[in-house]
C-alpha cells in the first residue's frame, strides 16, 4: 500500500466557535497523524451560507485540509466524522488519482 494525497472539505455546525471548531478539527486530524500521515495544509474558511438547507441548518463552517495518508485511513477518517452531529457534510477527495 503506498500513501496518497487527498482533500478533505467538511462542513461543521455553525454554532461551534473558532475554538469549538479548530479543537473539533485537530481531533480528527490526529487520527491520520497516528496512523503515519501527515496534514498538508488546513484552511479555516469560516462561517457561510450553504447552498441549500441541510439539517436544518442554512449556514456552516467550512474547513479545507489536504493530507497524505493511506486509503485506509482516509476511509476511517470520512467515517468518523460522518459519525459526529457537529459535522454537517464531508466530501474527500483524492488529489493525486489519474
Amino acid at each position: 500500500m503506498s500513501a496518497h494525497k487527498y482533500e478533505l472539505m467538511f462542513i461543521a455546525d455553525p454554532e461551534l466557535d473558532e475554538r469549538g471548531l479548530k479543537k473539533l478539527t485537530e481531533q480528527y486530524l490526529e487520527l491520520v497523524t497516528k496512523e503515519g500521515g501527515t496534514i498538508d495544509g488546513t484552511d479555516y474558511w469560516g462561517r457561510r451560507k450553504l447552498a441549500y438547507e441541510i439539517a436544518g441548518k442554512t449556514e456552516g463552517n467550512y474547513v479545507v485540509v489536504n493530507y497524505t495518508c493511506e486509503p485506509a485511513t482516509s476511509n476511517e477518517l470520512d467515517r468518523v466524522l460522518n459519525l459526529n452531529e457537529s459535522v454537517i457534510r464531508t466530501k474527500i477527495l483524492r488529489k493525486d488519482a489519474k
